[in-house]
C-alpha cells in the first residue's frame, strides 16, 4: 500500500492522473479549490499499489507517492 497526497490547491483538474490510474481509485472531486478547479483526490487508498503513473503524469508536479511502512 502507499499513501497519495494532492496539493489541492495548485491542481487544475486536468485529469491526466484519473485516465492513467491503473486501479480507478483517483478521482475529481465536487469540491473546487480557489482558482475554481475541480481537483483530484483518491478513494480506497488501500488499493494504492505505489506505482506513481500519477505523479509522472501530472503536468504540474502536484502529487506525491510515498511508500506505507506497515
Amino acid at each position: 500500500m502507499a499513501i497519495v497526497t494532492f496539493m489541492e490547491e495548485r491542481c487544475k483538474g486536468c485529469g491526466f492522473c484519473v485516465e492513467f490510474c491503473p486501479k480507478n481509485i483517483i478521482f475529481l472531486g465536487e469540491a473546487m479549490n480557489d482558482s475554481g478547479y475541480h481537483y483530484a483526490a483518491i478513494k480506497e487508498m488501500e488499493k494504492c499499489t505505489g506505482c506513481a503513473i500519477c505523479a509522472l503524469m501530472c503536468p504540474d508536479a502536484i502529487i506525491e507517492v510515498e511508500e506505507a511502512w506497515k
